[in-house]
């Protein structure tokens, strides 16, 4: 990077199930085995795709998404990434002008506009060849101010074909192809389920598939000119970069993360907001570990309970442990998946399968989604994280709902999405918010912070119990630091 613009490209469709994933990943991959340092970013709230860009590039995969986060945030993520990358490669997401509204608001093309960053358009050339030509100058007439860099052709049947819209493209649009895929099964090697992909973390021949796949790249794609391509994006805007802050006091409290092949949505954002915050992050598996160990706050992100809900049930004493330790007054962070875990019971296909218990509902899990899209809510009620007042935006993807127990309290107000019904989202329980809202931390700023003060006001809470048990009449309540386990991890 001697000019000191981070090279970066934008890998679109024109509609979803394009092949953007197919292409995103193997580019990643076949890049990383040539050396080079790629950031993978996921354009949109999408966990599964930005999951499986970062196992390819064999590094974190973000999201970035203009209705989650401010602009600035956008920007100042792609800043941060020059720091440690040579390119980032960013997978759009559905259509390239398919956004919020009929103005395609959030939409990959602003995305790009806003990166400033050249775009790859895969095509679905299937029983087509002229009429590509007429795809891309649409998109071209559109947007003026796209800055198409070139088309990969996916699903071609014969040479013939590819030859004649090479010959087309090259004479009515002068945008160069720098692909072209015959007819690929994508789904052999990228199996999907109802959420969308299979998890990158359970599929068992992960390694094979995305070798397989940068394999696939390496024959018929023009790598090199790809990687040119991004180079000639622009300078980016100003912005700050979203570095997390240094921690006044490093390891604070210490946060039980549930993380495992049934939870893996979790922003790689979040966990460093967590951790900038002054928390340590324990991770724990639902599916494995038998025992919590000492911790202070709860994180139950989202992820596929519904597949693992016989072994998750099995585990009882996980579940006897953290439904005790959020009795004693734990706080906890639950999304989707987590508020699943945590409720009473989880209904599947006529089964019924035991849960934490610490939420008095009981979910089903649907075979349509009761949930899929942005959402906008606004806290009215209070809990242990957020003022009253504080607006929230986020995603929701959800093949379930709740069968309701009578007195739920909720403390979200939801203006868009659903959240779990009744325009209510945000189930509150002692020390507990659970919700199918799933928040950005770029994008939800003092979540945090609200999840560690919680954390060390439960700290100071158990320290203090312990030291009336101990001398009740003599000793008054002593702040967060008196918690041994606390002070084991410093301040």
């Amino acid at each position: 990077m001697a000019s000191g613009i981070l090279p970066r490209v934008v890998i679109a469709g024109l509609a979803g199930d394009s092949g953007k994933t197919l292409v995103a990943t193997g580019l990643a991959r076949s890049l990383s085995r040539r050396g080079r340092r790629v950031a993978p970013f996921k354009h949109g709230p999408d966990f599964i795709d930005a999951a499986w860009l970062g196992a390819a590039a064999r590094a974190p995969g973000r999201n970035l998404d203009t209705f989650l986060m401010p602009a600035a945030a956008v920007a100042g993520a792609l800043a941060r990434a020059a720091d440690g990358a040579d390119l980032a490669l960013v997978e759009g997401k559905r259509g390239i002008f398919d956004g919020a509204d009929e103005r395609g608001t959030h939409s990959t093309a602003q995305l790009a506009r806003l990166a400033r960053a050249p775009v790859v358009l895969v095509v679905n050339a299937a029983k087509a060849s002229r009429t590509v030509s007429a795809l891309v100058l649409g998109c071209r007439a559109l947007d003026r101010e796209l800055a198409l860099a070139g088309v990969i052709l996916n699903r071609l049947g014969t040479g013939r074909q590819e030859a004649l819209i090479r010959r087309a493209l090259a004479d009515d649009t002068g945008v160069p192809v720098l692909g072209a895929f015959p007819r690929l099964d994508g789904r052999a090697v990228l199996p999907s389920r109802h959420l969308g992909l299979l998890c990158a973390a359970e599929h068992a021949s992960r390694e094979e598939a995305l070798e397989a796949i940068a394999d696939a790249i390496e024959r018929h794609v023009d790598v090199g000119a790809l990687s040119a391509a991004a180079s000639a994006a622009r300078a980016l805007p100003d912005a700050p970069a979203p570095l997390p802050r240094p921690p006044a006091r490093r390891g604070l409290v210490r946060i039980a993360v549930l993380r495992d092949a049934a939870f893996s949505f979790y922003y790689p954002e979040n966990l460093e907001a967590l951790e900038a915050a002054g928390a340590e992050l324990v991770f724990v598996s639902p599916l494995a570990d038998r025992e919590l160990p000492p911790v202070h706050a709860l994180y139950a992100g989202g992820g596929f309970p519904e597949e693992h809900a016989e072994a998750l049930a099995a585990n009882a004493p996980l579940r006897r442990a953290i439904a005790a330790a959020l009795e004693a007054g734990l706080p906890a962070w639950a999304e989707c998946g987590g508020l699943m875990y945590l409720a009473r019971a989880l209904v599947r296909d006529g089964r019924t399968y035991p849960m934490v218990g610490a939420l008095d509902v009981v979910v089903e899990h649907t075979v349509r989604p009761q949930g899929h899209g942005y959402v906008a809510a606004t806290v009215d009620r209070r809990n242990p994280f957020f003022p009253v007042g504080t607006r929230l935006v986020g995603h929701e993807f959800h093949h379930s709902r709740l069968l309701w127990s009578p007195g739920t309290a909720t403390a979200l107000a939801v203006e868009r999405g659903v959240g779990v019904g009744r325009g209510r989202d945000g189930l509150v329980a002692g020390g507990i918010v659970a919700t199918y809202l799933h928040l950005h931390a770029l994008g939800a700023p003092g979540w945090a912070e609200g999840v560690v003060r919680a954390a060390v006001a439960h700290a100071g809470q158990r320290a203090a119990a312990r030291i009336r048990a101990v001398r009740p009449s003599a000793v008054p309540p002593q702040p967060a630091r008196g918690d041994p386990h606390v002070t084991a991890q410093g301040r």
